[in-house]
Parts: C-alpha cells; structure tokens; sequence
C-alpha cells in the first residue's frame, strides 16, 4: 500500500496483514470464524464498510471463504499449509533449488559501495558523474523518441537494426574488426554477454580455460553452470598459450589483461586461434577497455585475426558512457548467431529499445567518438595525477603494473605481505580511504599461486586529481604505520 494512500485503505490494508499474520502463525486455523464486521469494527475503531472491504479483499485472494447465512471463516486447508511452509528450515529451501541455483548460493553478493569513504574510492568500474556527456545523450533520447512509431511492440532480441548497423561501422573505425550487422547481439552489459556464451557453449563438467588472475565475475558464470574452470598463469606477454589442454572455451581480456594489464603477444595469439581451431573450442575476447590507450595505438582484436571462425568477440559501453545504461554487444560467428539471437529472446526478449536507438544516434552522428576522444584525455590525466603521487609518495613501497592502458592500475606493496592485506584494507576503509585487494580474481591453483606482497587494483576514473592525491597520502600514511615506510624518493618502479 503506497504511504500517501487514503487513511481507510491503509487502515483496511493493516486489518489484511493483521488477519494474514493471524492465519500464518496457526491462530487461525482452516474453518475458524472471524468476528463479524460490526464487532472487528468496534474493536479497531473504524467503519463497517472499511472491515467489509478488507474481508472482500482476503476473500478474493482465497484467504477467507463466506457462505450465506453464516460467517467468514479462514478458508479450509489453508492455514495448516501455510504453518509447514513457515517452518521450512532454511536448509529445506535450498534444497528445492536447482543444481545451478545451489552452485550460485556459494557466491558472494558484491560489497555495496560505501558512501562513508570521505577521502577517496578507488573502487574499479566507477565513472565520473561529470564525464557523462548528459546534453549529447540528452539530444540523442529525444531524437530517438521523435522517431517512435505509432504502436509500442517488442523489439528484435538481436537488437536495434540502427545500433547494430552503427556498432558495425564503429568497429571497423575504432578497432578494425569487420563483421556484419546480423552476426551483432545487443545485449545488458558485459555480463549477459558472458552468461548467454555459457548458456550455449557449456555441459556441466566442460572444461573453461580462463586468465589467472582474471575477471571474478566471468569464473563465477561459468563455474555456475557446472564447469570446471581451468586456471591459466599469465605472464608479460598474457596468457601462457604452450600445452593448453583441451576445452569447450577459453575466456581472455587479450588487448589489455584483467587485472595485470599486460598485451597479448603476436605469437600467442597465432598459437591461441590455432589451438581453437585444431580442438573445435571457442574463445571469448573481452574487450572491455580497449578505447583507453594512452602511449601507443589500440591493439587490434583477437577477432581480426580470426579466419576460422573460432572468436565471440565481447564489447561493451559500460566504461566509455555509463555502467548504468547496461549496453553491451556480442559479435559471433555466422554459425553462431542465430542459437544466440533465439537464447536472448527467452532470457529477456530484448534490451531496452529507447537506450539502443539514443546510442545508435549518439554513434551516427559522431557525439559518441567525440566523447571517446574527450574521456580518454581526461583519464589521461587522471592516470598521470595517479603515477605521479605514487611516485611521490610511497617510492619504491610500491610496484605498480598495467598502466598503459584501460582505467586502473595494479599496485603491489613490496613491504606489506599479502597474509596482512585483509587487516590493511579494513584499516584503510576504517580511515576513509577505498582500497581493493587482488587476491579474490586469483582462482585456486596449487602449481602458480598469487605473489606474496599484498596487492591493490586502483581505478581513478571516478576520481579528480585533488582527490587521487589526497588518496595517495592516506595509502602513504597507512603503511607507514605497517611499518612500510618508502626506503628513499627515487622514481616509482613500474613493471
């Protein structure tokens, strides 16, 4: 009942629940007779009229049963079943999930952020409120519902025909990749992308083969649907491709490692592509910050390279306009396409067509590009701002790696080991300050473990540069009281 509801429904809404409870708990049983309207009116105070209505209502939701000539009463067979499902130990609720639901219940739920972190969050995927180009996005929504036809339908679960048409000339401008619009899947953000792959790529018990460290959320999707992921180490030139073992996919963030930074190299990919071909796998490139280089040109993509047909490239917005507008894309081989075209129908039928049509005007018209430009300079300079107080700061404590490119940086703390980093992240949150270990996007594997400093993942693209230095200097006093002070000022090692 909404809190600005007449007095009498809210009153009749209280006397519902109130009867409800009575029932659930086994106060009232099945066939039990409830006071007549007069004397329930009396005793809350109100009309009969309001009584009568509240009785309407559980009678029409099968609460309640009246008969001619005699009184409501509790409806038969109903308060002793709502009494057992009342006292379902939790553990008998879980039992009746799926075998996929009772793989998710192992997961964590994500930290809410914490408003509370007054001197700076450094928290990976966060974007500037200021970045967002709100009167170019502005114009482009109301554009595409000047465009709107006379009848409101479901759309194509591929996607928007203009968006897909757009994405297709974007691609081969931005990152050389051609395709065409029929092999694109429009879809809500990154993360659907790696769902609907699994969905259609994996059995229980397929073998995932995925970067270590890598993207938690895309191990936890797979691991989900019953497969068994399969660590590969990465190193300066990304993922070890010598001796893969067979597999149904293999997950990389080639043109700029999640959360390591580092390139794929030319001869890895040549012996990544061939290792799909020759075992009849599938690779899924996560291209998720590719539009963020700031000392060489774009990488090309694994899917430019890719003759055989082996690739599902996936892209997404989410760090270039906004992750709260949940657009992403998937280009998928000819073969492919329409399995994954009839899965995104039965999922969610579509995305959201207006954000679809705003951002197909947002990229023909150039606004899209033009804020490319615009944010990869700014964060430009937020990077430089972030180098520089590191260096300036904590010295050689810290080692950072992967900042080249994308919106964050690795920063290892060499005096700090990483048995102490849970107890300094909470230290560092108690004062303010937003730090994010590494260790959870490192899976089990007893052969490479996790370095033995602690480590920091750093996004500043949420940040101005006063507030990555006041940052800075927190970090810099957090582990001085570790006992990690900078031995001296030379310039910060960067690997």
């Amino acid at each position: 009942m909404a809190p600005d509801a007449p007095a009498p429904s809210r009153i009749g809404q209280r006397i519902c629940d109130a009867i409800k409870a009575q029932i659930a708990s086994g106060r009232l049983g099945p066939g039990a007779r409830l006071p007549s309207t007069r004397a329930l009116a009396a005793e809350w105070g109100v009309s009969r009229t309001t009584v009568t209505a509240a009785y309407e209502q559980l009678i029409a939701e099968g609460y309640l049963e009246t008969r001619q000539g005699a009184r409501t009463q509790v409806a038969r067979g109903l308060g002793c079943v709502a009494a057992r499902q009342d006292a379902a130990a939790p553990s008998e609720v879980s039992n009746r999930l799926s075998a996929y639901g009772q793989r998710l219940e192992a997961f964590d739920l994500p930290a809410v952020p914490d408003r509370g972190l007054r001197v700076a969050d450094f928290r990976y995927g966060d974007l500037a409120a200021a970045d967002f180009p709100k009167l170019a996005w502005k114009k482009a929504v109301g554009a595409a519902l000047l465009r709107r036809h006379g009848r409101l339908r479901y759309g194509d679960p591929s996607g928007s025909s203009a968006l897909r048409v757009a994405l297709q000339g974007y691609l081969w401008r931005a990152r050389g990749l051609r395709c065409e619009p029929d092999q694109i899947i429009v879809v809500n953000g990154s993360q659907q992308g790696l769902d609907l792959c699994a969905r259609l790529m994996l059995d229980p018990h397929d073998r995932v083969l995925m970067e270590n460290p890598g993207y938690l959320l895309a191990r936890q999707v797979f691991l989900a649907y019953g497969a068994e992921v399969v660590p590969v180490a990465v190193d300066r030139e990304g993922m070890r491709t010598e001796g893969l073992p067979a597999a149904r996919l293999a997950y990389t963030t080639p043109s700029h490692q999640f959360p390591l930074g580092s390139v794929l190299s030319a001869g890895r990919r040549r012996e990544l592509l061939g290792w799909a071909e020759r075992s009849g796998a599938y690779v899924i490139e996560d291209d998720y910050d590719s539009e963020y280089r700031y000392d060489i040109a774009p990488i090309p993509p694994l899917r430019a390279l890719d003759g055989a047909g082996r690739v599902i490239y996936l892209g997404t917005i989410s760090k270039t306009l906004s992750p709260t507008l949940r657009l992403g894309y998937l280009v998928v081989p000819p073969a492919l396409s329409m399995a994954f075209v009839k899965t995104k129908r039965l999922t969610d039928r579509h995305s959201p067509s207006l954000e679809q049509e705003a951002l197909a005007e947002l990229i023909e018209s150039g606004a899209y590009e033009r804020h490319v430009r615009r944010v990869r300079r700014r964060n430009g300079e937020r990077r430089a701002a972030l180098l520089t107080a590191l260096s300036d700061t904590v010295s050689d404590a810290v080692t950072v790696v992967g900042a080249d490119a994308g919106l964050h940086v690795v920063a290892w703390l060499n005096r700090l080991p990483r048995s102490a980093e849970a107890e300094f992240i909470a230290h560092a949150h108690a004062a303010g300050l937003g730090l994010y270990p590494i260790e959870p996007l490192y899976a089990f594997d007893p052969a490479v473990g996790p370095p033995d400093s602690a480590g920091l993942v750093m996004g500043y693209a949420g940040l101005d540069e006063p507030t990555i230095r006041r940052g800075v200097r927190r970090l810099g006093e957090l582990l001085e009281k570790f006992g990690c002070p900078p031995a001296d000022r030379d310039p910060l090692r960067a690997a």
